[in-house]
């Protein structure tokens, strides 16, 4: 179960300090007042000396892998998969992205190394896994019984807002400017276009990749 409070900006103590002259809040809380919370979940050095980190409030002062091994309870059944051929700046938002939606698991296909920056490090609460072409992640896909659905507007591609995403999936998606590849293409069961009504011929990956994550959880997540 998600800790109380977690992603609902509930008050908690060591309160990040607020300032009256113009200036940004500091991120994060202070050390955590005495006395401390035994609970093992805790990290005594973040205790000691604040949580600066990019985690919801329910979160605060636990250790890394206490915050992983919450979120695997909970995870939900979607995984994304991102191709890396050219070192896309958007992975990282996608990364951010497939955390704050709770994605099983994030896939690099390609390119091993990727920039980090955008995800804000959120990729160290998330399963990272990496294979080296689309033939492996279909490999991969096939045994854990998981149809790829890349998302792409592409001729041939079925909308969607009028399509219901299978519970249990992939969301593969290309990168920014050439899209998914022609392999990629070829092992998806099915490619989804977002709708888009201006003059551009597409949108960032990265927000593209957040419109479809939000079309799963509007279908399957839990929000009681």
């Amino acid at each position: 179960m998600a800790p109380q409070g977690a992603g609902q900006g509930v008050p908690h103590p060591g309160q990040a300090v607020q300032y009256d002259d113009g200036f940004a809040p500091e991120i994060g809380v202070g050390p955590h007042p005495l006395p401390w919370p035994q609970d093992e979940r805790y990290d005594r050095e973040l205790l000691a000396d604040g949580d600066r980190r990019n985690v919801v409030d329910g979160y605060r002062y636990w250790t890394r892998e206490a915050i992983v091994a919450d979120l695997d309870t909970r995870r939900h059944d979607f995984h994304v998969a991102v191709e890396n051929w050219s070192h896309d700046f958007n992975i990282g938002s996608v990364v951010r992205t497939a955390n704050a939606f709770l994605a099983k698991e994030i896939h690099i296909v390609g390119r091993r190394r990727w920039n980090r920056r955008g995800a804000m490090v959120t990729d160290r609460y998330q399963h990272v896994r990496h294979h080296p072409d689309t033939d492996a992640l279909t490999e991969w896909a096939a045994t854990e019984q998981l149809p790829i659905i890349g998302i792409d507007n592409l001729p041939g591609a079925v909308p969607l807002e009028l399509t219901e995403l299978p519970r249990r999936c992939v969301l593969l998606f290309g990168q920014e400017g050439p899209g998914l590849t022609e392999e990629a293409r070829k092992h998806a069961l099915m490619v989804c276009s977002i709708a888009q009504f201006g003059s551009t011929r597409s949108i960032n990956a990265g927000a593209a990749a957040a419109i479809a994550m939000h079309a799963w959880v509007q279908r399957y997540a839990d929000f009681g």
